[in-house]
């Protein structure tokens, strides 16, 4: 029965039909098939079915992309409530736009998409100066700092990734926090992330869940 509910509400997704989906999810809920079931057998797996088909011809529009994850965010909104036992936290990352940065879809697409994998996201906005990203990091108990960038000049300056790694440095605290990355210029270059010292990156939101997910692990 669930993979048959798996087809529908990949299809659903696919197709950013958000009614549909939530629909299937419903009908799935009224059958009696537990919650954590339905995210664990069908949500996730329907993230992971558009990362995929990203990677192949389909060439996914970044507008999909967004759809995509606001409806998973409302399937989950939906879900928890009818969990059996309230869910634990995986854990709590910061995220937000480097210093010098305004663009915000790529973080908001990142946020939809962590709620499946019980990641809280804390979201900082736009032009985050490094100090705030760990300040915060430390104030919340974040295992993981999210810097997202669209340029290439705020990925690679002075006042963007390099300088958080360096404040995690000198607090002592690389063992507690670690840094991902995202954004255009890191899909241009996926070895980027390595030149500006963070410990991992995401090429898109639905695949920011499972990197995350092991840098939390990790820790």
């Amino acid at each position: 029965m669930l993979e048959q509910i798996f087809d529908q509400y990949k299809d659903a997704l696919f197709d950013t039909d958000r009614d549909q989906a939530l629909n299937i999810i419903h009908s799935a809920l009224e059958q009696h098939i537990p919650a954590e079931e339905v995210i664990f057998q069908v949500v996730v797996p329907g993230l992971e079915d558009i990362a995929n088909r990203m990677s192949d011809p389909f060439d996914i529009s970044l507008s999909q992309h967004f759809l995509t994850s606001q409806i998973t965010s409302d399937v989950i909104d939906l879900l928890l409530p009818a969990f059996a036992q309230p869910p634990g936290l995986a854990g709590r990352l910061v995220i937000g736009s480097a210093q010098g940065d305004f663009h915000s879809l790529g973080k908001r697409i990142v946020i939809g998409c962590l709620k499946s994998y019980m990641i809280e996201s804390v979201d900082l906005g736009l032009n985050v100066a490094p100090e705030r990203f760990v300040d915060e990091a430390v104030r919340c108990g974040a295992q993981v700092i999210g810097i997202s960038s669209m340029m290439v000049h705020t990925a690679r300056g002075e006042n963007g990734c390099l300088r958080v790694r360096q404040l995690l440095k000198e607090r002592g605290l690389e063992d507690r926090i670690k840094i991902v990355v995202g954004g255009a210029p890191y899909r241009f270059d996926p070895r980027l992330y390595q030149v500006v010292q963070a410990d991992a990156w995401a090429e898109n939101g639905m695949t920011a869940g499972k990197v995350i997910s092991e840098l939390i692990k990790e820790g």
